[in-house]
């Protein structure tokens, strides 16, 4: 019996010390969507810092399929040692609601780290939309139906709710067009394949800044200070209107308290880093950085929220 716990007693100081020693490798950070997308354009941010704070290599590892799926399963999977984390939006919990047969439980089959913060997200057209304005769009579409499409990146992604809610309440007749990542988005939008998107302010705003996009709204219940001309939907006929792309880590269920801490400590220095601000700051990243167990909290209180959003909006995908 002492022998037995002894042997406890020497394991619990081995698991002690490992955890004192994290980071003892490189940590892979996978982001479940192809490069380009807003998920990435954050992941890459944090990880170059975090490589900096650590004192070792954080490599992100994209993963893309099945509306971000495939990735979020590989990370539910994962040994829960703090060296496989998962870089996801929320997109990551609104899934559920739109998907059928998603291979895990959101709440269940993962360990929340860090919200890490949000972004508006901005309606944008190729430049021979003869639109100024969401109004303006909202109004050529209802006179030439058929003519004009949305694309999204993602089924269920905030770009795509707000799509669905802008074409159901504004009662627009236009065809919604689904897309494997932002990256083959932007490149049909650019190349007039594609009318419009919404989509998270990072991966779209330097086309806008390059002239290569026309924006016609923003998704926040403010303008940005950036682009003081640019309305919000709300302020294009749908008052009331706000949808903001939050992202936040996650580790694998059973990640250790003591790494998920020690990983959102340094989460939230990151987001608040220099590097950031100078990166993400003038795409409108608003930096949060949070506890895991106030993540957790605000996690469930998205998914409610989401869910609220379909309902009432009887958003349903084929």
């Amino acid at each position: 019996m002492k022998r037995l716990a002894t042997a406890f007693a020497i394991a619990a100081l081995a698991i002690s010390v490992a955890h004192a020693q994290y980071p003892a490798k490189p940590v892979r950070m996978i982001v479940p969507y192809p490069p380009g997308g807003t998920v990435d354009v954050v992941g890459r941010v944090l990880a170059q810092r975090l490589t900096e704070q650590l004192g070792q290599q954080v490599v992100v590892e994209n993963r893309s399929g099945a509306n971000g799926t495939i990735g979020s399963d590989f990370v539910a999977k994962a040994a829960p040692d703090g060296y496989t984390i998962l870089m996801q939006a929320s997109i990551f919990v609104i899934n559920p609601l739109f998907l059928k047969n998603v291979p895990y439980d959101v709440q269940r089959d993962f360990t929340p780290v860090a919200n890490v913060g949000s972004v508006p997200l901005i309606v944008t057209a190729h430049p021979s939309v003869p639109a100024k304005d969401l109004r303006e769009f909202i109004a050529i579409v209802r006179a030439n139906p058929q003519r004009y499409t949305f694309a999204t990146s993602g089924l269920g992604s905030a770009g795509h709710l707000s799509e669905e809610v802008i074409r159901r309440e504004a009662k627009l007749d236009i065809l919604i067009v689904p897309y494997k990542g932002t990256g083959p988005v932007l490149t049909d939008l650019i190349g007039g394949q594609v009318s419009a998107f919404i989509d998270p302010m990072p991966s779209s705003y330097p086309h806008v800044k390059s002239g290569k996009l026309k924006p016609l709204a923003v998704t926040s219940a403010r303008r940005v200070p950036f682009l003081p001309d640019v309305p919000t939907v709300a302020e294009s006929g749908l008052p009331g209107f706000e949808m903001v792309s939050w992202y936040g880590v996650w580790g694998p269920p059973g990640l250790p308290r003591e790494i998920a801490n020690r990983l959102a400590a340094e989460l939230a220095a990151a987001v608040r880093s220099p590097l950031a601000a100078e990166r993400l700051g003038e795409q409108g990243f608003e930096p949060t950085g949070s506890t895991p167990e106030a993540f957790a909290a605000y996690v469930n209180a998205e998914i409610a929220k989401y869910a609220r959003i379909v309902k009432e909006a009887n958003i349903k995908v084929e």
